[in-house]
């Protein structure tokens, strides 16, 4: 697990990039939470950077498709027909592709994207990032995950999946090397400049 929230030094610029955000189809409990939606969408619009979402208009995935769009930035949703019939698309975006079911959905956004960021969210959202880190532990892509950790309530949301990860590290079951590949970032402007930089190089997966 790397904490990027003191890297701050400017790099240059790979040019506009495509950026996964994963996050809940709820709000959450604080307005934390959709306060770093709206920041993230509004500062990939801000760098020319791409959205990649899950097509959704509801939680915070509604809130950061929104704030990308009402800042000039371009959003791709990918929804499955199940979720298109259940009437939670989002009807306003630069482009809405309708798959077949969650397997093609996730395959298809890691085919879109340049990097990943990770907002709060539940078992799909979990889902998704950890299937996104076990493709980068396997060489099968190669891009950044970045977690968006927003404080609210007295606590740092992702603070238990971070000692998580590094008690595996810890006990034996991923390589450092490996632990690392999950970033974190306390800010939006962080999450996306470490988002849009190449993802570090691929190490074997193997620790015996």
């Amino acid at each position: 697990m790397t904490d990027r929230t003191a890297d701050s030094t400017p790099a240059a610029s790979p040019g506009p990039r495509s950026i996964a955000v994963f996050c809940g189809s709820s709000s959450g409990s604080s307005p934390a939470y959709r306060a770093a939606a709206v920041a993230l969408g509004e500062e990939l619009a801000g760098n020319g950077h791409r959205l990649v979402y899950g097509g959704g208009h509801v939680g915070l995935m509604g809130a950061v498709a929104d704030a990308t769009l009402g800042a000039g930035g371009s959003v791709t949703g990918v929804i499955t027909e199940q979720l298109l019939a259940l009437e939670v698309a989002h009807d306003g975006l630069t482009d809405l592709e309708v798959v077949a079911d969650m397997h093609v959905r996730k395959a298809r956004m890691a085919e879109l994207a340049d990097g990943v960021i990770v907002l709060p969210g539940g078992f799909g959202t979990y889902e998704e990032m950890f299937e996104i880190l076990t493709w980068n532990q396997l060489g099968i892509v190669s891009m950044p995950v970045v977690l968006l950790d927003v404080a609210a309530d007295g606590r740092s949301f992702y603070a238990p999946l971070v000692e998580l990860v590094a008690g595996a590290v810890a006990a034996g079951f991923m390589r450092p090397d490996h632990g690392a590949l999950l970033i974190r970032a306390e800010n939006a402007a962080d999450a996306v400049h470490i988002a849009s930089k190449p993802a570090a190089p691929f190490i074997p997966k193997w620790v015996g």
